[in-house]
């Protein structure tokens, strides 16, 4: 082997593995949770407060695409499923709940509820490949948002609506196992080996 050779092909072995090792990173899983209704929080949040109470029916609901039917993951609620989420034991007095909680509440059975869950999640693992595959270090970023809404019907008429939530979601995992592959072995072969 010439000389002139030996540079090229160091250059081609760095080159390949700089190529192998960009995309080991793009081999790491990643997750995505959304609800297709709302692009974002703050959507969600103008659909819910425009909601007028005593005003806002169902053609309202149905427009705004807020009805179980058109909004996935929503929990329709029952006049008792009401009342365990809006009375909590002895500590409110109905002066203490919204005007809307208590038309509801003695509506009894003409009184419904609708709890809406919309997410925009997504989770990845990030970080060197290797080590994540080897599992010396796993690192996984969750960003998005989270919002929940709730909504008070008597006689398909809205009397109460309120919502909370998550506007902005950035948490970070990061595991470290010095022992990687072996790490979760330990216990295993301690109980195995009596």
């Amino acid at each position: 082997m010439s000389m002139e050779t030996h540079p090229l092909l160091k250059t081609a072995s760095v080159l390949c593995t700089t190529v192998l090792l960009c995309a080991c990173a793009s081999l790491l899983p990643q997750a995505r949770t959304e609800s297709p209704a709302f692009q974002s929080f703050e959507a969600a949040r103008q659909a819910i407060e425009s909601l007028i109470p005593q005003t806002s029916n169902i053609a309202t609901l149905t427009e705004k695409g807020l009805t179980p039917t058109s909004q996935p993951n929503t929990v329709i609620l029952t006049h008792a499923d009401v009342v365990r989420k809006m009375v909590s034991g002895n500590v409110l007095d109905r002066k203490d709940l919204d005007p809307g909680i208590v038309t509801c509440l003695q509506a009894r059975d003409a009184c419904r509820g609708w709890e809406l869950n919309v997410a925009n999640i997504s989770k990845a693992r990030t970080g060197n490949f290797f080590a994540d595959f080897l599992n010396f270090k796993r690192r996984i970023e969750t960003t998005g948002w989270r919002f929940n809404a709730m909504i008070l019907l008597v006689d398909d008429v809205v009397v109460y609506r309120g919502w909370g939530g998550q506007p902005v979601i950035n948490e970070v995992e990061i595991q470290t196992n010095p022992l990687g592959p072996l790490q979760d072995m330990g216990p295993a072969v301690v109980t195995s080996g009596r």
